[in-house]
């Protein structure tokens, strides 16, 4: 979807617009004045302290500390909503007895180790909508998925990584089948992005849950010994191979604190 870019014009630009339109009926600048009438001020005095105090600064502070230490990819403006597209990664009952014993092992490495809050398989990276362009690029997103089935998918292979930036780590599940299927659905999303001129999906991805993250680079903490030890514990848990073989039932996507579903067939 083309779309033609939106220009903005400060206060200042529209003045000296109106001025000239002005001065363009008027003639000179003397024309249009009555006879001994003063001509009108041109500097501006400068707005009081008491003014500018009652319209403070409100825009969110970037702090760290208020969410674990993680820091924004990038800056929070009025208008800009963080969007991103994924699968729910919905496991058996079992699941969280699993993660009961895999990771505190890991944190016996990695002791800032943090589980994740809740589970899913990114179709996109993060990117940036402005408010206007959520329900046409949602609109879209449904009608790129509206041909799409259910399917299974097994991920079972432990595996450690950073984000791009490497200020976080993830101890995470990499998928192991159902691979194919995750790259159509990412084929399709990727036509969204192009569409609203948004940056794609990485080049080749791997697809994977995340289970824990900590802030900073530990990979060389966690892998080694500590990955061999996860990924035993992983093939010997009762009935892991049926446990983390799940159905993708739906397409997600996190706009803001605005959620939207798109079922599978």
């Amino acid at each position: 979807m083309s779309t033609a870019p939106l220009v903005g014009y400060s206060s200042s630009d529209s003045e000296d617009e109106t001025q000239t339109a002005v001065a363009g009926r008027t003639g000179p600048a003397t024309r249009g004045r009555r006879c001994g009438q003063s001509p009108l001020p041109k500097e501006r005095f400068p707005v009081p302290d008491s003014v500018l105090n009652m319209f403070p600064d409100d825009r969110p502070e970037d702090d760290s500390a208020k969410h674990g230490g993680r820091m924004r990819t990038f800056p929070h403006e009025r208008g800009n909503w963080a969007t991103h597209v994924y699968v729910p990664y919905e496991a058996g009952e079992e699941f969280p007895d699993l993660l009961d014993v895999l990771l505190p092992h890991a944190q016996t490495y990695v002791p800032r180790l943090v589980r994740m809050e809740a589970f899913h398989l990114s179709l996109s990276q993060s990117v940036v909508l402005r408010h206007h362009w959520i329900l046409p690029f949602m609109q879209a997103l449904k009608d790129r998925m509206a041909s799409f089935e259910r399917f299974l998918f097994t991920a079972n292979r432990v595996k450690i990584y950073t984000n791009q930036e490497k200020t976080r780590t993830f101890v995470g599940l990499e998928v192991t089948s159902g691979h194919e299927q995750f790259l159509d659905l990412v084929s399709e999303v990727d036509r969204v992005m192009e569409e609203f001129d948004l940056t794609t999906f990485y080049q080749d991805p791997s697809f994977h849950v995340s289970l824990a993250w900590c802030v900073g680079d530990a990979c060389l903490q966690l892998e080694g010994h500590c990955l061999q030890e996860l990924q035993e514990i992983m093939d010997e848990f009762e009935d892991s191979e049926m446990l983390l073989r799940v159905q993708a039932k739906q397409v997600r996507c996190k706009s803001g604190n605005k959620f939207f579903s798109m079922p599978l067939r």
